[in-house]
């Protein structure tokens, strides 16, 4: 499960697709399917979710990290590098961004 918190030093990397709005669950079912047969199974993965937008046109995956060096070590994965070589092609473009979380605010109800 994701864990968005500040007390916690997890890595987390964003990565924004466009993609035609043809291709929006295609390319969602892709990363789904890198994350069950590979990513999770991944030392330091903590959690991964996947994003569709309403207009069709962005997907946008959500990967958590124990630390940056897990990332790291987990990009240099051939068959990882094998299935975003696949996904990447499927988009048109794409946007990867690491993050840290400086704040979180919660429902009070």
């Amino acid at each position: 499960m994701a864990t968005i918190e500040t007390e916690r030093s997890i890595f987390t990397l964003i990565n924004t697709f466009e993609v035609e709005p043809t291709k929006q669950q295609i390319l969602a079912n892709m990363l789904e399917e890198v994350t069950e047969k590979v990513t999770k199974h991944q030392p330091g993965f903590v959690s991964a979710s996947v994003h569709q937008s309403f207009d069709g046109k962005h997907v946008a995956s959500y990967v958590q990290w124990e630390s940056e060096i897990h990332y790291r070590v987990v990009s240099k994965n051939l068959e990882i590098q094998a299935h975003m070589k696949e996904i990447q092609a499927a988009a048109i473009s794409v946007q990867p961004v690491s993050y840290r979380v400086t704040y979180v605010g919660e429902s009070i109800n």
